[in-house]
């Protein structure tokens, strides 16, 4: 079965879609069959994959509030060995939808169950907000990957969201765990930048990553071409060296 990994901060523009399609893509790069679901009604994920969503009837919605499988979503992303559950602005109106299904808190975990051992991994996207979609991608996952932005605001949330996971891990998933803290649009030339990383590596110890990914104008830009920063431009600052690096030695051992 694989393992499925949830990309999780309530706070939105801390990196969440970049971690998830660039660390999946690292994970196929290393011919690991890899899945992510893009959880998150903006679709941004899917569109970083230059995946028009308009174009398919069925999506992680349909999946999710019908009887669509899972399967019947997935696309591939044109990288070899890496698939996506593609999503929709219909996702919005998800969480109004699913308290009305049975076993609403486990619905995405019962719908990737016959597919889990087709792939080494699965990555999901989660929205930023802690509601019904994010509670579903905890209840499914293994473990959860944290990317923190090093601002003071990114801060403030941080506490909130590790409150969250104690909840969801001893009322609905007992197996959870928390993969790590990675420091997302580093900036060592900021004061600010050093006092973060400070305050939570203090606070969380080993459980943040060494490596930092940098704040980097080519992995911006990177989504906007329909790519992955690792395909982009792999050699750029927080390409596939730094990432690499990362998922070889720090988060494949964790999770």
């Amino acid at each position: 079965m694989g393992n499925v990994i949830s990309i999780v901060n309530q706070k939105g523009g801390v990196g969440k879609t970049i971690t998830a399609i660039n660390l999946a893509t690292a994970l196929a790069a290393i011919d690991k069959k890899t899945l992510i679901i893009d959880a998150d009604p903006q679709g941004n994920a899917t569109t970083s994959f230059a995946i028009e969503k308009n174009s398919y009837k069925d999506n992680l919605y349909s999946v999710l509030v019908t009887d669509s499988k899972a399967e019947d979503a997935i696309l591939n992303t044109g990288i070899e060995g890496l698939d996506i559950l593609i999503s929709h602005i219909d996702l919005a109106a998800a969480e109004m939808d699913l308290v009305n299904l049975k076993n609403f808190r486990y619905r995405l975990k019962e719908k990737i169950r016959d597919i889990r051992e087709k792939y080494d991994y699965i990555i999901i996207d989660c929205p930023p907000s802690l509601g019904l979609l994010t509670i579903n991608a905890l209840s499914a996952s293994t473990s959860v990957l944290i990317p923190l932005q090093c601002e003071f605001f990114a801060l403030e949330g941080l506490g909130h969201l590790m409150e969250t996971i104690k909840m969801i891990k001893a009322n609905l998933n007992k197996d959870l765990q928390i993969s790590g803290v990675i420091l997302t649009m580093y900036d060592k030339r900021n004061n600010l930048t050093e006092m973060v990383e400070e305050d939570v590596r203090g606070c969380l110890g080993d459980l943040v990553y060494t490596t930092v990914v940098p704040r980097n104008v080519r992995i911006s830009e990177a989504s906007s071409h329909g790519k992955p920063a690792l395909v982009y431009d792999m050699y750029c600052a927080g390409g596939l060296k730094r990432i690499w690096r990362w998922q070889k030695n720090s988060c494949i051992e964790t999770i």
